[in-house]
């Protein structure tokens, strides 16, 4: 296989300076441009979407927009000894967010919606019932098949608290479907972009064009959201958060029913049993399987509190609540 080097200057006809490292990958420079090669595993039309949503950004001030460039022949995937690769290009001049966590993903939020075309393959806009209920049958399946293929630590004590993972998540795809029925929504759930999952892109010195994903924007405030209280923040955190977003891009009635639900759905465990599934070391999936369920008590205490601790009064506003939490 060609070195990068040598394969940005046969096919993109680039000659890079220095090897710099940014946001935990290899780029190399050439004047104001880094670039970095990117493994293209997914399906082309996946990897053009992205970059439509890439380049739509970048046009809209997000500079720190790393985005695909096509090959010497207009290809945008490039074949190297067998395997599809990707360049990516970033103007390296990234400046300071002066926004703060809240206000800064409600900007983004706000350019995001006013993208025309709603993506094929990279949107989940309207389809997280149908989606969680196949994340939930496809993991408890393969869960149960690879725990008698592969006995192990972990994989005894994921078998222990599938039932609990199973009940829960079905409780938040009920929770979903009770949601869809409540009309009180206004312009700020429409589509827009966002991140397949949101760990504050915003405020690094790189945003790759291959996390950007297409949904309601509720799906990152949860994320967030997910984070703190299972790293157990302070509850003034998540709160402010949350004042600071609304001030921005206020939250519906049935918003706020999504971002329940998306609460209540276990992600944070399918995300570990992923990695499980990928990952040879059974035993650093039993060390973080461990620690989650360690973090889940402290998670299922504030998803109890979660109105009280944005100030939301969930009975005036007829929003159900899980009672046995």
């Amino acid at each position: 296989m060609l070195p990068f080097t040598d394969m940005i200057r046969t096919y993109y006809a680039i000659q890079t300076e220095e090897k710099v490292m940014l946001d935990g990958r290899d780029g190399y420079k050439q004047d104001e441009y880094v670039y970095f090669t990117i493994s293209a595993d997914n399906k082309e039309i996946i990897h053009m979407e992205q970059a439509a949503l890439a380049y739509y950004l970048m046009e809209n001030r997000y500079s720190q927009l790393a985005v695909p460039i096509p090959n010497i022949h207009g290809d945008w995937i490039t074949k190297n000894q067998g395997s599809d690769y990707m360049v990516f290009q970033l103007r390296h001049n990234h400046s300071e967010n002066p926004y703060s966590s809240g206000a800064s993903l409600g900007n983004f939020h706000q350019v995001g919606s006013a993208y025309s075309y709603e993506p094929k393959s990279i949107s989940s806009y309207g389809q997280w019932k149908q989606l969680w209920i196949n994340k939930l049958s496809f993991f408890e399946n393969h869960i149960e098949e690879d725990s008698r293929k592969n006995p192990s630590s972990y994989y005894r004590l994921l078998m222990d608290v599938l039932p609990y993972i199973i009940g829960i998540s079905e409780n938040g795809i009920q929770y979903l479907q009770e949601s869809n029925y409540d009309h009180r929504f206004h312009e700020a759930d429409q589509g827009t972009i966002a991140f397949r999952r949101y760990s504050d892109q915003l405020s690094r010195p790189v945003i790759w064009a291959e996390d950007l994903f297409y949904d309601h924007p509720v799906r990152d405030i949860a994320e967030v959201i997910r984070f703190m209280m299972l790293n157990n923040k302070e509850t003034q955190e998540i709160g402010l958060f949350i004042n600071e977003y609304q001030s921005v891009r206020p939250l519906s009635v049935f918003s706020w029913r999504l971002l329940y639900a998306r609460l209540i759905f276990p992600i944070h465990f399918f995300d570990l049993m992923e990695r499980g599934i990928k990952r040879e070391d059974p035993e650093q999936s039993y060390i973080e399987l461990q620690s989650m369920l360690e973090k889940q008590n402290i998670y299922e205490k504030k998803l109890k509190r979660f109105f009280e601790t944005v100030n939301m009064d969930h009975e005036a506003l007829q929003i159900p609540v899980l009672h046995w939490l």
